[in-house]
């Protein structure tokens, strides 16, 4: 049937139109339109269209009378139960699992709703217009849904769309028409569906009728092995494809979309999943399916990124081996093992409520071992089990052992990153050593798992894999990282914002340290035990716990939080203080109690906070800032009391319980290891670094702070210890597509390694008899009485030996201890990388552990009565914190900046620093492009610093050249740090100097702008010895008022004629605005004779400001959007590119489809816009409001440009082009045939007139000398486009690619 339209009014795409649209791709893909208000009804309050039920049921259960059938879809059209989301449910498992009915024979059968199986056998219809009735007050009222997806004659999705062309008209309204409007007012339409969609042309979104706005998202794969498309018009055409089309579909709405068990279905939970777990799950099921048919016992390894639903993606791979792998592994019993108990609780939440979803019968938590193998041996298949990996610790009353054999046993492994890694047998002595001190051996846990279940496959999840994850684990199957989850809006960014707390030494004491050292060594103190003293007394730890430091930590994190939140007072937005030991972080807590009182009065809610009465009373009466950590049993008292002491299980789950709840007076936690992986509190903004971290532990924790809020925008870290560096580390790491995994040459010289060093240890042991060590069935009494032999044989022995440096250049005698450690040391390096892959044997592995292990009591021997490690530590500790003295915590970058972690700006900002003269060096750069940025408002300030800079520059490298000329050694590198520690100082007083002078116009009463033509009227006066006005000097700085009101003048002149669009390219505005400047200063006797010189000054600061004026920190424009100038013959292009250049995603430049001609103009051929491309990585941070790409076409430009290569360029708006490569635009022909574009290298002659500069020629040159040179007569034949920035390499792209 043809769709009816609405009238096209005067051209204008209105919602209707793209109503159509939609309908004909879905029609595309074999979805039959139907006109919704021809469906016959007895009533438009009915939704079901009775004739497509009756025809499928009658053509698909023939073996059931008909008026059985009639009487199962008058249940569906009548379906009801004690709450609209109940029957939501209820038909939902109508549809997937069918109804129960007698058959012709008078037997029990089921009959299905919706064939899965065969696809082709259902009626797949899409509706518009049509309209469901329904009673307000009495009065009969309507709705209609935009577009209704029926399969066989049930509606079983609704998707509400937005119009386009409207600016106004968002997704959001979509949204609020079916969570709000549709469930109040035709909740009986909603019963059948359990799926929406929302569309506004730009931005397509999937998710339930129950779903939150927040978590509607886009889906970005067709198939399996496609590239993300990350391109908003793409959305809709994915969508489409991806879920729409009817047996994908049908998949999705059987297996993927997921309530909890009908007991709770008071919570109103139904989600659908987001494409990443759509494709990991299939790949994860044919990847375990295969491990369990060869019997590797490795189902692989999903890296999905932390918030991006690994638990769910875990469900639904239940699902499918439980209910969909019958033929190829039967029924499975699933084994889920995580490492915290925080972690099993989680766990159970979810699948306790999920039995129904699952479809493996029992879901329960495995409280010990002994209760793991009731269960594996009551049941051949089925079940679902949750258990800690502590529970396969060894225990002398219930060892470790074979617990099942079954190869139907699945292992989910949870933050497989962690203890889940494979391992050998390491040792470890009692706690009690007096009374036993016997070596045992203990495994780690995976190897332990593999003991006890050999024939299981294990699977791992991680949002942050280690090496070791994918050897235990197998391949990585697929990949989610958290650049994609921000892309994809599942996560919020990270912003970054770093901030230190000043620390300065006293010279005295640190004299006074090294003394006491000194006196130790001369008692026999080992050079060991007092090198481990230093490293232990200068570690952060000793200068984070400081209590003056900690002090000034509390005051900064309370203004920060408390100002933070007042920006925002109606959103809830929560803190957690990360610290490295629970001492300092009690400390902490006890500063906070000291200053803050108030924050540790005990309420339900914050003051003003009001909540129902049913919230209310599952509350707990809670202080505002808390701490969250296990006990010790060597806690100081009021540390151990507060913590809990043996109830602190139950404290902690009391303060889990209600930071999770929003409106909880609980709104700032301190934690040092509990929390920081696996802890989801969506409204947590806030997270203050006081922590070393790296690399996975670094992602796991600040990934805290990323889940999705309503009004959350981003999660931002402040940092007090500088983790900027490790933190870029683990961006590369786990941002992007790098991986971790070793390859197979990595484990094959590690393995290598391992065994060249190990024979190396068996040398120096050739008389010494190890044997009863390794034999597992010697008294462990023995074993011990033979470790400490061993470990007094290398103590003691006189031997030397010749070390040779890791380089292998330089060898020097060493002792016989000192070079078996070495040696121990090297070998662990190897071992670790090797072992996990399982190609050591149990006797090599046995004897390197051996070795560790006498290395361990060698570090510990020292011999002699004088002071040890722990002695010489608590003696220096005290010495330490006198030496330390902080001054303010201070922020590393402006006030109120902040630095988005997965932007460019993160990478070019804090790149790798480490050296003195490294950091100068990026000092320097920044410098530089401050004082460049300065420039392009304030010309003549700039100069000034940029003159300052080049001599800070010159004297360094003066200095340099003398050093190495004049001297050496040791002098000569104490005096080259002398140098640059000088170098930097200035560079630093420059920087300072700039940005007092950047902040004098509050001072002078001016604004920003108006200081810039201030600057230039005064030096103007100071270059040419004329007298205007009287200099004052007010609070340090030169005032004149005459020359104050002067450069107000012309900034309103400038003010009023920037407002004409492209006004520097428009001759007639340029001449004006010369002219009214030129009167202006006459008038005002500026200077009192007139000289063309200070004029031309004048105006080129003019036209240097209005360049750049659209770039400010506010982003601001009084010209506009750049692109709105471009193309200016052809205005439907410009619209085209101005709306896809307004939508771009961190990095990336839009990229258009004009050819350019590299050898002559290119011909008829406009410009349109084709995608995104990623312009990171080339010295610039990429802005797709400054800088565009375009395809090169031919050879003009060669060697630097070659035929097909991508270039970027920045929009030119005014400026010097000479000598720079340019995209031009030709406005010599006709409009109607649009434009034409080059590009070459630029170069022009000027000449100086009474009003300014003139160009006598402009020349476009080829790099190539085959080619012509172009000669242009005037300003009207052509324009400057843009300047050349990079050129991209064609292999970067693909023409078939989805950019983005």
């Amino acid at each position: 049937m043809a769709k009816p339209r609405l009238k096209n009014i005067n051209g204008h795409f209105v919602e209707s139109d793209y109503e159509n649209a939609l309908i004909s791709f879905l029609e595309n893909e074999k979805w039959q339109y139907l006109y919704g208000d021809s469906i016959p009804r007895a009533s438009k309050k009915e939704v079901i269209y009775m004739d497509d039920l009756l025809q499928f049921l009658t053509d698909n259960h023939k073996q059931v009378k008909d008026e059985e059938l009639r009487r199962i879809a008058d249940n569906v059209r009548l379906v009801g139960s004690d709450t609209d989301f109940a029957t939501l449910h209820k038909v939902y498992k109508w549809m997937i699992n069918g109804l129960p009915a007698i058959d012709k024979e008078g037997r029990p059968t089921t009959v299905n709703l919706i064939d899965f199986a065969a696809p082709d056998n259902n009626i797949f219809r899409v509706v518009n217009q049509f309209t469901v009735e329904y009673i307000n007050n009495g009065e009969v009222k309507n709705r209609r849904p935009d577009v209704l997806l029926y399969v066989n004659g049930m509606p079983v999705c609704v998707i509400e769309l937005k119009n386009p062309a409207d600016a106004n008209a968002t997704i959001k309204d979509a949204w609020e028409q079916i969570n709000i409007r549709y469930w109040r007012d035709i909740p009986h339409l909603l019963h059948y569906c359990p799926l929406a969609c929302i569309s506004d042309g730009v931005k397509t979104r999937l998710g339930t009728v129950r779903t939150p706005y927040e978590h509607f998202y886009a889906w970005r794969r067709v198939e399996d092995g496609d590239k993300v498309s990350t391109m908003p018009f793409r959305e809709l055409e994915t969508m489409v494809k991806g879920v729409y089309r009817p047996e994908r579909f049908l998949e999705i709405f059987r297996d993927y979309v997921y309530f909890q068990d009908e007991n709770y279905d008071s919570d109103q939970k139904e989600i659908v999943c987001r494409y990443p777990q759509f494709f990991a799950t299939r790949l994860l099921r044919e990847s375990v399916v295969n491990s369990v048919k060869t019997k590797s016992g490795k189902g692989g390894t999903y890296f999905g990124a932390t918030g991006c639903g690994k638990t769910y993606t875990m469900a639904f791979l239940a699902r499918q081996l439980s209910m969909r792998c019958a033929e190829e592994i039967g029924s499975p019993t699933i084994l889920m093992i995580v490492d915290r108990d925080d972690l099993q609780k989680q766990g159970a939440k979810l699948f306790t409520k999920s039995t129904e979803f699952l479809g493996l019968g029992e879901v329960s938590i495995v409280k010990n071992r002994n209760k793991l193998r009731e269960e594996l041996k009551a049941r051949e298949s089925g079940g679902f089990f949750i258990c800690t990996i502590q529970k396969f610790c060894d225990r002398k009353d219930d060892p470790i052992g074979l617990i099942n054999t079954r190869s139907n046993i699945i292992c989910f492994s949870d933050e497989a990153h962690r203890t889940q890694i494979e391992g050998s047998k390491r040792i470890q002595f009692s706690d009690d050593a007096d009374e036993n001190m016997k070596a045992m051996i203990s495994k780690p846990y995976a190897n332990v798992l593999r003991e006890a279940l050999p024939n299981a496959t294990f699977v791992g999840f991680t949002g942050t894999p280690i090496a070791e994850t994918y050897q235990t684990f197998g391949d990585e199957i697929d990949r989610y990282t958290m650049d994609q989850a921000v892309a994809d809006e599942i996560t919020v960014p990270i912003k970054y914002h770093p901030r230190i707390a000043k620390v300065l030494l006293n010279s005295d004491k640190a004299k006074e340290i090294e003394a006491y050292y000194a006196k130790c060594a001369e008692e026999g103190s080992t050079k060991e035990d007092i090198a481990k003293s230093k490293k232990a007394m200068s570690s952060l730890e000793v200068i984070l716990g400081e209590p003056e430091r900690l002090d000034r930590l509390a005051k900064d994190i309370h203004d920060h939080y408390v100002s933070a939140v007042a920006n925002d007072p109606d959103r809830v937005q929560k803190a957690m203080i990360v610290c490295s030991k629970r001492e300092i972080a009690y400390n902490l807590l006890l500063r906070f109690k000291v200053h803050y009182p108030e924050w540790f009065v005990e309420r339900k809610t914050p003051e003003g906070v009001t909540v129902t009465p049913e919230e209310l009373k599952k509350m707990k009466e809670m202080p505002t800032i808390a701490m969250v950590a296990s006990v010790g049993s060597n806690d100081e008292k009021s540390m151990y009391e507060y913590l809990g002491g043996v109830k602190n299980d139950k404290r902690s789950e009391e303060l889990d319980a209600a930071f999770k709840q929003e409106h909880s007076n609980f709104r700032i936690v301190i934690v040092v290891d509990m929390w920081i992986t696996g802890f989801d509190v969506e409204c947590l903004t806030y997270m203050y670094n006081d922590k070393p971290l790296q690399k996975h532990s670094l992602i796991q924790t600040i990934s805290r702070a990323n889940r999705k809020y309503p009004g959350k925008e981003y999660g931002l870290i402040v940092d007090y210890i500088g983790i900027r560096d490790q933190m870029l580390e683990a961006r590369k790491m786990y941002g992007g597509e790098s991986s971790v995994a070793l390859t197979k040459d990595d484990i094959e010289q590690a393995t290598m390694l391992f065994r060249e060093f190990l024979a190396i240890l068996k040398g120096l042991f050739k008389d010494y008899d190890l044997t009863p060590f390794l034999d597992v069935k010697t008294d462990p009494a023995t074993r011990y009485t033979l470790l400490s032999q061993a470990a007094e044989y290398v103590f003691s022995s006189p031997e030397s030996f010749n070390s040779i440096s890791k380089d292998g250049k330089k060898t020097k005698k060493v002792s016989f201890k000192t070079y078996f450690l070495q040696y121990v040391k090297r070998m662990r390096k190897a071992y670790d990388l090797c072992q996990p892959s399982g190609e050591l044997g149990e006797e090599e592995s046995a004897l390197a552990q051996c070795f560790m292990a006498i290395a361990g009591m060698v570090y510990k021997m020292n011999g002699t009565d004088a002071p040890d490690t722990d002695t010489m530590n608590r003696r220096v500790a005290k010495m330490v914190e006198e030496a330390l003295k902080y001054n303010h915590v201070e922020s590393i970058l402006e006030d109120g900046e902040e630095m988005d972690i997965f932007g460019p700006e993160f990478t070019e900002r804090l790149s790798d620093i480490k050296m003195p003269a490294s950091k100068l060096e990026m000092l320097i750069k920044l410098l530089r492009n401050q004082i460049s940025e300065y420039g392009k408002v304030n010309q003549i300030a700039s100069k000034k610093f940029q003159e300052m800079l080049e001599e800070t520059i010159k004297q360094y490298h003066e200095r340099r050249k003398f050093l190495s000329e004049q001297e050496a050694g040791a002098t000569q590198d104490q005096t080259a740090e002398d140098i640059i520690k000088e170098a930097t100082e200035q560079a630093l007083a420059i920087l300072n100097g700039m940005k007092a002078d950047r902040e004098s116009f509050r001072k002078l009463g001016l604004t920003f702008e108006e200081k810039a033509f201030y600057d230039i009227l005064i030096a103007l006066r100071d270059k040419n010895n004329f007298v205007y006005g009287e200099d004052k000097i007010v609070d340090g700085i030169v005032v004149n008022e005459k020359c104050k009101s002067l450069a107000r003048k012309i900034k309103e002149i400038v003010d009023a004629k920037s407002s004409f669009a492209d006004w520097l390219n428009n001759q007639r505005v340029r001449e004006q605005l010369k002219l009214d400047i030129k009167i202006c200063l006459v008038k005002n006797g500026y200077p009192p004779q007139y000289t063309p010189e200070v004029f031309r000054e004048v105006m080129d600061q003019v036209e240097n400001f209005n360049e750049n004026s659209g770039y400010s920190v506010s982003d601001v424009s009084p010209m506009g959007n750049p692109a709105e100038k471009l193309f200016s013959i052809k205005e439907d292009f410009k619209k085209k590119i101005i709306q896809i250049h307004t939508n771009f995603h961190e990095g990336y430049v839009p990229l258009y489809s004009l050819r350019v001609a590299c050898g002559y103009f290119a011909g008829e051929e406009a410009p349109e816009a084709e995608g995104w491309v990623d312009a990171t990585g080339n010295g610039f941070a990429p802005d797709p409001k400054r800088h565009f790409a375009v395809h090169a076409k031919g050879n003009s430009m060669l060697p630097k440009i070659h035929d097909g290569d991508i270039c970027v360029f920045e929009w030119y708006k005014a400026g010097s082009r000479n000598g720079q490569i340019v995209l031009t635009q030709t406005n010599a022909i006709d409009a109607e045939y649009g434009a034409e574009y080059t590009i070459k290298q630029y170069r022009s002659e000027k000449t100086q007139t009474e009003e300014g500069w003139e160009h006598t020629k402009v020349e476009l040159i080829p790099l190539n000398k085959e080619y012509n040179v172009i000669e242009l007569d005037g300003e009207e034949q052509y324009r400057t486009i843009g300047i050349l920035k990079c050129v991209l390499e064609t292999t970067e792209l693909n023409d078939n690619a989805n950019y983005g």
